[in-house]
């Protein structure tokens, strides 16, 4: 018997229809797509990066995804879902996992990924690269994220002010990832160092309740603004390089 193929797919983040070409064609051919889905959260946001997509809704089978800090929790919960895809590619179904931004960037596709790998050695697995959540921030706030030989860290938000003030004086570009709560200290201390104005965050683009903001001093840090959010933060003010 044929055994299906594993397709790994980001959509989005937020904004229908940045998929690739490619990627689109696997979420069709696949017959069944797994969409992670936030315990908080009532439905998946990656199903909302299908619209106008033409994905049959029969495909789509939405997973809640552990985000327990008990590694041994995590550890069951990846080893059983992968059990659970390594089930359909065995009955010969093509399968997909759908994430929002790239499949490979702060993305619990890589977990299932390693799971499955280790449960179905011989599978065929091919991942497509996808749009990140911090490209695409930049896009919309045409705010270009490096120029020159400009040094940029990505990584997800520190819990202290004292470990970011570090990373942001040690480079000129800081993309931030995984704010939420942890927002209005973070707005307090690009205020402290002077940096604000010439920095930007982007919060659910493309879905209900966009933030787009390119100046930062005039952000009042409200909690829920750290949600689905990315800051790119810019050391120094952008050079002019143009007459």
């Amino acid at each position: 018997m044929k055994v299906g193929a594993f397709f790994g797919v980001g959509a989005g983040p937020g904004p229908a229809g940045l998929v690739p070409v490619a990627a689109l064609e696997a979420l069709r051919r696949a017959e069944v797509i797994y969409l992670p889905r936030a315990r908080s959260s009532e439905c998946s946001v990656a199903r909302q990066c299908l619209g106008g997509l033409d994905i049959p809704v029969s495909k789509l089978r939405e997973i809640e995804f552990e985000m327990d800090p008990d590694r041994a929790v995590l550890r069951a919960h990846y080893g059983a879902l992968a059990r659970d895809i390594a089930a359909e590619l065995l009955a010969g179904c093509d399968v997909a996992y759908l994430t929002i931004g790239d499949p490979m960037t702060f993305s619990t596709y890589g977990y299932t990924l390693a799971a499955l790998r280790e449960c179905l050695p011989a599978a065929e697995i091919r991942t497509f690269p996808g749009v990140t959540s911090f490209a695409a921030a930049a896009a919309a706030l045409g705010w270009p994220l490096g120029e020159g030989k400009e040094r940029m860290l990505v990584l997800p938000c520190p819990d202290d002010a004292d470990s970011l003030r570090r990373d942001i004086e040690s480079h000129d570009v800081v993309v931030l990832m995984k704010i939420g709560a942890r927002l209005p200290w973070v707005i307090a201390l690009l205020n402290e160092l002077g940096i604000a104005a010439h920095c930007a965050l982007a919060a659910r683009i493309g879905l209900p309740g966009e933030v787009l903001c390119a100046d930062l001093s005039e952000l009042d840090g409200r909690p829920q603004t750290g949600y689905l959010s990315t800051m790119l933060i810019r050391r120094q003010e952008r050079e002019r390089r143009h007459t």
